[in-house]
């Protein structure tokens, strides 16, 4: 019997072993798409406590500990940050087979040297030991960044942001670049009329545009799109039900945005056309700057009306969803391309029923020019865990190229998830192991390695274009 996360943890094979010890291992992180908070980096904050660093926002966590029967009141109430902590230890040993398990002991062992399983009877010790390394300077954000080796870091932002914080780190010299993405959800939801005329007031401050219709809507949105890309920004993303592509003539497009901004509501039709347009045009920018953009889609949100009213979004109640996905999917795409207008695009799927859709959607706009220009990325979310990246990283090598793979991400509000690579890294290297074990590949490990290494780091690199250093 092989012991629990030994130096071998999730490598089969001693094939398996040497990949990830000799090629993978000692690989540099790339965090293309996260959600960490710039301020934090910018002030390299410091942590009073373990909980503060790994459950506050943690909706992973909270989803586990609810399903336990743990009260409110110690996942997002007035308990304690201890309370919380012991109630969430108490909750970990009933989470084995779920990633939390896997992923709530990794960061133990790699941040903080800890071997010890967590649970209720353990807490308490974890608690003091971690609170009291992870409230000094040696584990501030900054050099949590540094001991894992992450040499870039994409937030993800709103075009209506100041980047202030961005500003600063850049100001400051901090050698791991940290550059923001453009994320315009917001800027395209038209549900509302007092939500719309809110983000429109947000946006005149921050762009210094007088809004008044379409044109200078837009003018206000692209002079952001210039901002973020000063600041270092090449990336964009949308997290998005699904890919909206109506038919519209921009005479439409006006029009309904002079109705929404008069205070009207639009009905179900107007709205897609509006976002069919605006996803259009932010895709059009991305081309003229050679931006890699990125098309989060599937995600059914907000399912619990209840506590989402208590506790807002980002709580813990999305789910999975079953949208159609393929035939607008190709119509978006196609609509860019044919007017040579579609830039590097990342397209993340989290409905695994829709695996081989998209990583056959994705051959479909590669032309040549550059190497993987439409990926379908890593296992996103509910998919971010051993199945889910198996699943994808085989349908990927079924129906693409996965040596052109850009690889791993943490989509994570923590600046405690990055051993999600190493994760990533010993599952990669666990599959090349076995196929070549099993025959199914030859034994040069030394190419092997390079496609390891490849995936792991240097196709990110350069598909994104950062030229971080390889070590």
């Amino acid at each position: 019997m092989k012991q629990f996360l030994d130096d071998n943890f999730l490598l089969e094979t001693k094939t398996a072993e040497r990949l990830f010890h000799d090629y993978a291992k000692q690989m540099p992180i790339i965090d293309y798409h996260c959600h960490l908070p710039p301020q934090q980096i910018a002030e390299d904050a410091q942590f009073k406590n373990i909980t503060q660093a790994w459950l506050y926002g943690d909706h992973y966590k909270w989803r586990a500990m609810r399903t336990h029967g743990v009260n409110e009141r110690y996942v997002t109430g007035d308990a304690t940050d201890e309370e919380k902590f012991l109630k969430w230890a108490e909750t970990v040993p009933y989470t084995m087979r779920n990633p939390l398990y896997h992923w709530t002991h990794l960061e133990l062992k790699r941040y903080f040297g800890i071997d010890e399983i967590l649970n209720g009877n353990t807490g308490a010790a974890v608690y003091k030991e971690v609170s009291d390394k992870i409230s000094s300077k040696e584990y501030s954000v900054r050099n949590l960044l540094r001991n894992m080796n992450v040499k870039v870091v994409c937030t993800t932002d709103d075009p209506a942001d100041t980047l202030e914080f961005h500003q600063q780190i850049k100001a400051d010299g901090f050698e791991i670049p940290v550059y923001p993405a453009f994320r315009p959800d917001n800027a395209m939801n038209v549900s509302a009329p007092e939500t719309f005329a809110a983000y429109v007031k947000k946006l005149e401050a921050v762009a210094n545009v007088s809004i008044s219709d379409l044109d200078t809507y837009l003018q206000a949105l692209k002079s952001r799109h210039d901002f973020f890309a000063e600041m270092g920004g090449s990336v964009s993303d949308h997290g998005l039900e699904y890919i909206d592509a109506a038919d519209y003539t921009e005479a439409e497009i006006r029009a309904i945005f002079s109705k929404i901004f008069s205070g009207k509501a639009l009905n179900a039709e107007e709205q897609v056309q509006f976002r069919s347009a605006m996803l259009v045009w932010f895709a059009e920018w991305d081309h003229e700057k050679g931006w890699v953009q990125q098309y989060h889609v599937g995600a059914l949100r907000n399912n619990n009306s209840r506590l989402l009213a208590k506790l807002g979004p980002d709580t813990g109640w999305d789910s999975i969803g079953d949208f159609p996905q393929g035939r607008a999917l190709s119509k978006f795409l196609n609509g860019l391309e044919k007017n040579n207008r579609l830039a590097k695009t990342i397209l993340y799927n989290l409905n695994p029923a829709d695996n081989e859709l998209f990583a056959t959607m994705a051959g479909n706009f590669n032309d040549g020019t550059v190497a993987g220009k439409v990926q379908w990325g890593s296992g996103w979310w509910f998919l971010d865990q051993k199945n889910g990246m198996i699943d994808q990283m085989n349908a990927l090598s079924n129906m693409g190229l996965i040596s052109h793979f850009v690889g791993m991400l943490t989509d994570s509000r923590s600046f405690l998830s990055f051993p999600r690579h190493e994760y990533f890294r010993r599952i990669l290297c666990n599959l090349f192991g076995n196929d070549i074990e099993n025959g199914e590949l030859p034994g040069d490990i030394e190419w092997t390695g390079k496609i390891v290494r490849d995936i792991c780091f240097n196709n990110a690199n350069e598909y994104f274009g950062f030229g971080a250093a390889n070590s």
